[in-house]
């Protein structure tokens, strides 16, 4: 004897909640994908310049004489630390996400591509690159004058596009606040005419009675 057909099983709720949860913070991740991009192509651009920078002042170390070279040793091996500093931020926000271990929001802006801490790394970037051009600059060496030089306004135009950067983020913040607040407004101003027959109705009728 056929009992028919039989009935699916009902789909397991926490599956469908972890299901939502996962894509939710894959959204997160990807909120602006086109900031990611070019924040993304930046500290690829940063960890070259400053790998090749850094290898050009520590091979140039042993066929210089005198102070500069213990400048140029300590320079070099500051840039390659920096390159690897950026290097190492870029694969741990790519092993992050990967992973999915983390389902904070303010987690992620903080570490995807594109957050709150790649213009502070950049800036810190920026300003170690200053102060290495400046210290290029005050050995007084013919040699290194253009890689002081260099260093120099390589940091200096890093420094001015991070602060650029967070002056459009300041402003693009308070222009979003000010359009939500026009938007409450304009629905206050839409939604109150319409309760407001209702309430002289209701007063008309308390009159009346």
């Amino acid at each position: 004897m056929s009992l028919g057909p039989a009935l699916p099983l009902p789909v397991d709720a926490l599956w469908l909640q972890h299901h939502d949860v996962e894509e939710q913070v894959e959204l997160w991740w990807s909120s602006d994908p086109h900031l990611s991009l070019i924040c993304y192509c930046f500290s690829v651009a940063m960890v070259l310049s400053l790998g090749s920078g850094g290898v050009v002042l520590l091979s140039s170390a042993s066929s210089a004489v005198g102070p500069s070279v213990l400048w140029r040793l300590a320079v070099g091996s500051t840039l390659c630390l920096l390159a690897l500093l950026v290097l190492m931020k870029q694969l741990l926000t790519s092993a992050v996400q990967d992973m999915g271990c983390i389902h904070n929001r303010r987690r992620i802006d903080q570490l995807r591509s594109g957050g709150t801490l790649d213009p502070l790394l950049m800036l810190f970037t920026g300003l170690a690159l200053v102060i290495c051009g400046t210290i290029l600059l005050s050995i007084h060496d013919s040699n290194m004058l253009f890689s002081g030089a260099a260093l120099l306004g390589s940091g200096g135009a890093v420094v001015l596009v991070v602060m650029g950067y967070g002056m459009m983020i300041y402003l693009q913040a308070r222009r979003n606040m000010t359009m939500r607040r026009r938007q409450r407004v304009r629905v206050y101003s839409v939604t109150g005419p319409r309760n407001r027959p209702w309430r002289d109705s209701n007063s008309s009728q308390s009159h009346l009675l």
